[in-house]
């Protein structure tokens, strides 16, 4: 089996490049180090050490005591053919969410507890999933209410809310975000032919996918990202040109190629053999038109990341425009700054920059598991205070996966 990244298994082979750059080896060199002793390939190896260089600005640049939150949203219309996340369809889940939304607002003031106690200062702002949009414009006023009310988001550089399926925008909700400081948005289209669609499972058409854009546009978001994915069943490489193409013609500051991942917990998985997957030698071929094609049009490469079961061994890259990269992916990709996860299938990673030592804190992944257990979730984060954890909450939920 062909692997472009030769012998590195890890998901962060920019995090190396990285770190071989700040031991004062030149491009070059680093480049070498990676075809040499990793097996990488030239381009790949070139891929990563771009995106290291696009780190280190921002990493400079960061806040002495900063730190980024999280908030996860785990509700969808549907789910994706391709998903393994936790998410709850909307219309199974609408009675849970104003329940849902309270606990978070109840985690939210915890934590902002915590913060001001240790004095930190939050930098970036991330709210994901599910689809965050999935929210009712009351609800997500009330959540983002409290945020604003417990935090201190002053000096908040990056506000970013993953608006990405189109059938759950309005422009009442988007109006929301906007008079909440959402700087930030992502509207997700994946493929923008109809027929790969509504295989995945995609309640939506790539008509819906320009108007939502235009509506954004309209109410004043200039800074979007739109997520494609390379290999999806059944598209070709002609297929997926249109899509980057479409894509582009709509404007945005950010667009992230993700390769096909075949995920464990995922319908495709459970059905493969019902299903036409791309092979490895078209995926690469996919890849490698979107990093020239974004080149032309002034996008570069600025974080990467890799994932299981990708088709062809591959990658998924984020391209921007230059002064558009998000601060919250470059942060969360290289594990260079403490990110404060709050809600379902929540993973609180802290960072000592000293000593570049991680720690993770979990929430659990089923809402109606997250708000019967709140109590426990708010405690675990104790440990941000300085507070030995309490390992009975990890015995209680070792004994529950048994």
């Amino acid at each position: 089996m062909n692997n472009p990244w030769g012998k590195l298994t890890g998901i962060r082979p920019a995090k190396i490049a990285t770190k071989l750059l700040d031991r004062g080896m030149n491009d070059e060199q680093v480049i070498d180090y990676f075809v040499t002793e990793c097996g990488t390939e030239h381009d790949k190896a070139a891929l990563a050490l771009e995106c290291a260089k696009a780190l280190i600005p921002a990493r400079e640049n960061m806040y002495e005591n900063g730190v980024s939150l999280y908030i996860g949203i785990p509700f969808c219309p549907s789910r994706c053919l391709y998903c393994s996340f936790v998410t709850n369809g909307t219309k199974q889940a609408a009675k849970l969410m104003p329940d849902y939304v309270e606990a978070l607002k109840k985690e939210i003031a915890y934590t902002a507890d915590i913060v001001r106690r240790n004095k930190n200062i939050i930098e970036t702002v991330y709210i994901g999933g599910g689809t965050p949009t999935s929210l009712s414009s009351e609800l997500l006023d009330s959540m983002l209410s409290c945020l604003e009310s417990e935090f201190d988001l002053r000096k908040v550089k990056e506000f970013t809310v993953e608006a990405g399926r189109p059938d759950t925008i309005d422009a009442q909700k988007l109006e929301v975000l906007k008079a909440h400081g959402v700087d930030r948005i992502s509207i997700n289209p994946q493929s923008m032919n109809d027929e790969t669609l509504r295989v995945i499972g995609r309640a939506h058409s790539a008509q819906d996918i320009r108007d939502a854009m235009a509506l954004a546009h309209s109410l004043g978001f200039d800074n979007i990202n739109m997520d494609v994915i390379a290999g999806l069943p059944g598209e070709s490489l002609e297929i997926f040109r249109y899509t980057l193409e479409e894509v582009e013609k709509l404007g945005p500051t950010d667009t992230t190629v993700h390769t096909m991942s075949v995920k464990r917990s995922s319908r495709l998985n459970e059905y493969l053999s019902d299903y036409d997957l791309t092979d490895g030698a078209t995926a690469a071929k996919m890849v490698d038109f979107a990093r020239g094609f974004l080149a032309d049009r002034g996008k570069r490469p600025y974080y990467m990341y890799r994932q299981k079961n990708q088709l062809g061994n591959l990658e998924n890259v984020g391209y921007s425009k230059p002064g558009y990269e998000s601060l919250y992916n470059l942060y969360i990709m290289e594990e260079i700054q403490t990110i404060i996860s709050l809600g379902c299938g929540g993973v609180t990673k802290t960072v000592d920059r000293a000593t570049d030592r991680i720690e993770r804190i979990f929430n659990v992944k089923e809402p109606k598991d997250y708000i019967l257990r709140l109590d426990e979730m708010l405690h675990r984060k104790d440990v941000l205070t300085g507070a030995e954890p309490d390992f009975r909450h990890r015995i209680s939920e070792f004994r529950r996966e048994l």
